[in-house]
């Protein structure tokens, strides 16, 4: 059986063209199937909506979230529920087309353990393209990792994928990351990327750049190795100019050292000293955040299964 997971924030007006689109394609590969559709707090109808079709069909799961988490706390509450041996990630948006279901399967039958769509012709507007390459930018270099932003959640995953990333107990929840963390044999195709059907999207630049940080400091150290080079250097710089300046002052060349190079020298290592409390409170407040082991999304309310 396959589960298709998808979370569900601002997008009310595609949920019925969604579902529409993932009974169209079972039918016709003749593969028993679930929806599991998990409301993140959405502000619209979105919640109603899903009820109704759960009502009038028993392989439609609703999981109605206590408030916004965010979409990847969103897909680990569908990951918990899903029971197929086979699971799909999909945005809500109409972005991902369920016709490319079938392609997803047909590559995972060659012996694959997750297959990735791997996004051509995005159809997002150009601000959003440009946030989403600074986003991958900086992701890409300060984890050192190679992330395609060709490729975000939609993909088909085995059961035993699933089942080690449930085991992952980070409080910050990145599907992608974790997808190359427990390891496995996977693939990507491309497949075309579709137009949003109604909404905007919620990943401003700002929220893309909250993001980055956050997953970086889940999994990499190079923002610490950065710093550490970064002081080493500027320690060097030091030591080098203040040999400079002993060796002016006993030669005479320096009558009255000025209070523009101190004030500069001051001003420069007090950014960096700010700079790096910054850097080491943020990993501080992701360990604390941590230890306190909450809950990543709690539920409101299922709509009930009829098996």
């Amino acid at each position: 059986m396959y589960s298709i997971v998808s979370p569900v924030y601002g997008c009310a007006q595609s949920l019925v063209e969604l579902y529409t689109g993932i009974i169209n394609v079972f039918d016709e590969v003749k593969e028993d199937f679930e929806i599991v559709f998990v409301n993140d707090g959405s502000k619209d109808n979105a919640w109603s909506i899903i009820r109704d079709i759960a009502k009038k069909d028993k392989r439609v799961l609703g999981i109605n979230l206590t408030r916004n988490f965010g979409q990847h706390n969103a897909i680990t509450a569908g990951l918990l529920e899903a029971k197929g041996d086979w699971v799909i990630v999909m945005d809500c948006d109409g972005q991902d087309d369920p016709v490319f279901i079938k392609d997803l399967i047909l590559k995972k039958d060659e012996g694959f353990d997750y297959v990735l769509a791997q996004r051509i012709s995005r159809k997002d507007n150009f601000i959003k393209r440009i946030f989403s390459n600074l986003f991958h930018a900086i992701l890409n270099y300060l984890s050192g990792q190679k992330w395609d932003r060709a490729v975000a959640n939609f993909g088909i995953y085995s059961k035993n994928v699933i089942n080690d990333i449930l085991k992952l107990n980070d409080s910050i929840r990145w599907l992608p990351t974790f997808i190359l963390w427990v390891g496995y044999d996977g693939t990507k195709i491309p497949v075309k990327h579709s137009a949003r059907i109604a909404g905007k999207s919620s990943y401003n630049f700002r929220k893309l750049l909250r993001i980055a940080l956050d997953v970086v400091i889940l999994n990499s150290d190079k923002p610490l190795r950065i710093i550490m080079k970064a002081g080493l250097f500027t320690s060097v710089f030091a030591f080098v100019y203040s040999i400079i300046i002993l060796i002016q002052y006993f030669s005479g060349s320096i009558q009255l050292i000025g209070w523009t190079t101190i004030i500069l020298l001051i001003t420069f290592f007090s950014g960096i000293i700010i700079f790096v409390l910054g850097v080491l409170g943020l990993y501080l407040a992701k360990v604390f955040n941590q230890t306190k082991e909450r809950p990543v999304y709690l539920i409101k309310e299922k709509t009930k299964f009829l098996y």
